[in-house]
């Protein structure tokens, strides 16, 4: 597939999306992230890449507001998130952020519809205009037919695209996507890396991956490495 990378400037040029400055870590007395500055721009696909340990999911997890800095400072969409309690941070992270993880953590017990409506439930949304929007998504992606389905009725490739669906549900500012394709074949992982980029340009989506795939990596509109707890 061939992508113009300048789309994600072709509307709210260049507009600032999340920006982390002097964002550190530290477990104990392991420093996991020494001072991280990021910018995220809105329609951007990142990429974040790094060795084992060098503090990749770490990092992705402060900038999905699911861990908090020791130190610096973490805005998203002009709001800072320091001063923000734990149920305000909640809101927020419901309203404005969503997570694909590699395991896909889609809860066995529901339908593959029932998985991509939890986010909007939780956030209190009205019920028919849920299901409305999380069969459309479904349907975008590609598993409409699937929507009645458990889980463990779902291929792993299926299984992920309800997961991205899932994300999307309350049309977030940013989705966080921590291995995406690392539990998918080859194929399915080809797949999956293109519907981001589809994604963006259909519904200008802002994400950012972190991945060990160097396909999925140089795809990205922008790629950053990790080291030794710092952005090289």
């Amino acid at each position: 597939m061939v992508r113009d990378k300048s789309v994600c400037l072709d509307f709210d040029a260049k507009m600032e999306l999340l920006k982390a400055k002097g964002v550190q870590k530290a477990y104990g007395a392991l420093e996991v992230l020494k001072g991280i500055d990021l910018t995220v721009e809105k329609g951007q696909v990142l990429s974040i890449v790094g060795a084992s340990g060098a503090g990749k999911s770490t990092l992705l997890h402060i900038l999905g507001t699911l861990d908090r800095p020791d130190a610096g400072e973490l805005i998203i969409k002009g709001k800072s998130t320091s001063h923000l309690n734990s149920n305000e941070l909640a809101r927020f992270r419901n309203e404005s952020i969503g997570f694909v993880f590699q395991f896909h953590n889609l809860l066995p017990e529901f339908t593959a519809l029932e998985n991509v409506m939890i986010p909007a439930f939780l956030g209190q949304k009205n019920d028919k205009e849920v299901e409305r929007d999380a069969m459309m998504l479904m349907e975008k992606l590609g598993v409409g037919a699937r929507a009645a389905h458990k889980p463990s009725e779902l291929s792993g490739g299926e299984q992920q695209r309800v997961a991205v669906a899932r994300s999307l549900i309350n049309k977030p500012a940013i989705v966080f996507a921590d291995e995406p394709s690392g539990n998918l074949d080859s194929k399915n992982a080809q797949e999956l890396h293109e519907l981001f980029f589809e994604l963006r340009e259909e519904m200008q989506q802002t994400f950012a991956i972190v991945t060990h795939n160097a396909s999925l990596a140089n795809m990205a509109d922008r790629k950053i490495e990790i080291a030794d707890g710092k952005i090289i």
